[in-house]
């Protein structure tokens, strides 16, 4: 168990210092700006106020000298006492608008400045929020809370040993040669009600009781009850601990026990997903998951209560909690500012979706010839409605672009290009074959279920695709062909003319001078009408191709309208014709075939010999 909290505390430390890491640099660039513009206006406001003063002098001088001539005139017993007090209602009235205008100002000031606090040991004891010289509010916050942290170190520190000093423009709280904070003009202004002189004697108090109650807290005494209380909440820690432990491992035992009776494993349609082993395995897995999550939070949260109780280690718990909380605030802050967007998002792809629908429709009718267009055929819906879908979508991630978070950042741009000059550089025979297919597509060379030649491969089309097409061969051999080598070659097609015209098929022989061509053609027409799968709808026909040395060359043309069934219907047709010419004593002579009849047995088979 020691071992278990010593990774658990070291685990946690390094994971918040390194999501601390990118979170400080994240904001540094927004909280510079910040700083800039509450700097500008601050330097505004400071030569307004600088203007005011030195009005309210003049004023002040003016009222003094009214003041005086009055008197004189009382003195003098003359009349015209009642101009001048007029001059002086009317200089009054004037510095009554001037402070009513500044009161004004600081409050819309007020409204984007919200200060920062003077929190030594992380307790606020009161705001700062102008600047002193060229220093920054939230700069002189920190140096007087690290004065103050001074103070409660210094054994030797009096309540009455801390001062209110008056200097030139300021008021200064003075421990020793130590000035701890000064109070201007400036700051007693944010403050209604208030002059620097009386701020400084409620900031004197308000530190010096601080300091006091630091001290005390770090007695011995109080030392102890802090350990004891350490002890105590290590105890409950290992208490609450070893009960999750107990839990955990009972449902684990809980789920082996029952497996049967809960874990039927997961099927998704016909695939199973998890079969029930596997289920309990990764369920059992889940739980040892969460076991070990909960010991983590027990841990992470009994570290800020633990440093909490010491003052010299305070700091340490807001940080700790500040590692949960901040991030924690952030992603609800984000997720709670990013709705707008989403909800923007969700309309476009709701209008997407049952757009692509329609178009889904449109082309299942024009699919099923219920609907006809002139010009656009049947085959062409799917693979144009595919072609659109794409179109719509593609347009429908550009109008969503901008409304994807991150989408404006420097490394969501570099992603992009990157991916695009991967893509473009890893896919040029890729985007060849899919403009092949596109073309494929539109000029209807075949069809699926045709009969095809595509340069050296003969088979059945059996797959299209935007990239490849596959052909199975007599032999049942997939082949598959880039889309690309078919456009750049030459294509036959077997079927698409065989139920209209019908599908020549046709062989050639070559017999001797010695037989007349025309037994020949009746021989070869014969084999062609005997044969099966030939169409005796159209009467076959003899071409003589040629007149060799020794022989004629008789080309046989039989029509069909089962192109699927070419290698079945050649292989019978050559069959009959060799039973036809045999049974007419008719020799099927090769190419400079030669026969000396010298009483030598002639080349027909002798069971197909018309004379045995």
């Amino acid at each position: 168990m020691k071992n278990l909290f010593l990774v658990l505390t070291f685990s946690l430390c390094g994971i918040g210092t390194l999501a601390q890491a990118p979170s400080d640099s994240l904001k540094s660039d927004s909280i510079q700006r910040k700083l800039n513009s509450l700097s500008q206006q601050l330097d505004t406001y400071e030569r307004i106020l600088l203007q005011t003063k030195q009005k309210r002098k003049q004023d002040s001088l003016a009222r003094v000298d009214l003041m005086k001539r009055i008197q004189l005139l009382q003195e003098s017993g003359q009349v015209n006492q009642a101009t001048l007090r007029e001059q002086i209602r009317e200089i009054e009235q004037r510095d009554s608008a001037r402070n009513a205008e500044q009161k004004n100002r600081i409050l819309r000031l007020k409204e984007n400045n919200k200060g920062y606090a003077v929190a030594p040991i992380g307790d606020s004891l009161y705001t700062i929020y102008t600047k002193l010289g060229p220093v920054m509010p939230e700069d002189r916050a920190a140096n007087v809370a690290e004065k103050i942290e001074l103070l409660v170190r210094d054994d030797y520190f009096f309540p009455d040993s801390l001062n209110v000093v008056a200097h030139e423009g300021t008021v200064d709280l003075m421990y020793q040669n130590l000035i701890v904070t000064s109070i201007s003009d400036w700051d007693a202004l944010w403050i209604e009600g208030e002059t620097k002189e009386s701020l400084a004697r409620i900031y004197k108090a308000s530190i010096s009781e601080f300091v006091v109650a630091e001290r005390n807290r770090s007695t011995v005494k109080n030392i102890a009850a802090r350990i004891g209380l350490v002890f105590l909440i290590i105890g409950v820690a290992i208490l609450i601990i070893y009960f999750l432990n107990r839990f955990f491992t009972g449902v684990q035992g809980w789920m082996v026990i029952n497996k049967k009776k809960y874990f039927a494993g997961i099927t998704v349609g016909n695939y199973e997903f998890l079969p029930p082993e596997r289920q309990l395995d990764v369920t059992v897995k889940i739980v040892g998951v969460l076991k070990w999550a909960f010991f983590a939070l027990v841990l992470y949260f009994s570290l800020p209560i633990i440093f909490g109780l010491f003052p010299f280690t305070k700091n340490w718990a807001e940080t700790l909690i500040g590692w949960i909380l901040s991030p924690a605030q952030s992603i609800f802050l984000s997720f709670w500012n990013y709705l707008p967007n989403a909800f923007t998002i969700g309309v476009i792809y709701v209008i997407t979706k049952y757009l692509i629908r329609f178009l889904k429709f449109i082309s299942h009718e024009i699919e099923t010839s219920r609907l006809k267009i002139t010009g656009f055929h049947e085959d062409w819906a799917m693979p144009t409605y595919n072609i659109v879908k794409f179109l719509v979508y593609a347009f429908m991630f550009v109008v969503i672009f901008p409304y994807l978070p991150g989408s404006d950042s420097d490394i969501f741009k570099g992603v992009s290009v990157f991916l695009g000059i991967l893509f473009s550089l890893g896919s040029s025979s890729a985007i060849a074959n899919a403009v092949a297919g596109l073309v494929i597509t539109y000029m209807r060379p075949f069809r699926l279920g045709d009969r095809v030649k595509i340069g050296e491969v003969t088979g059945q089309v059996i797959e299209k695709t935007l990239l490849v097409t596959r052909v199975r061969t007599t032999k049942n051999e997939d082949i598959t062909v880039p889309n690309a080598a078919i456009l750049n070659g030459h294509t036959v097609n077997y079927t698409s003319s065989s139920k209209e015209l019908g599908l020549v098929l046709h062989t050639s022989v070559t017999i001797g001078y010695d037989v007349p061509w025309r037994q020949v053609h009746e021989l070869l027409i014969e084999a062609a009408v005997a044969t099966n799968g030939v169409n005796i709808s159209k009467e076959p026909f003899v071409l003589q191709t040629s007149l060799d040395d020794w022989y004629v060359a008789y080309q046989l043309n039989a029509y069909t309208d089962l192109p699927e069934q070419m290698p079945k219907i050649y292989s019978e047709l050559h069959a009959n014709i060799q039973d036809k010419f045999n049974a007419a004593g008719v020799e099927i002579m090769s190419p400079h075939y030669r026969a000396v009849r010298d009483g030598n047995a002639i080349t027909i088979p002798k069971d197909q010999d018309g004379k045995n």
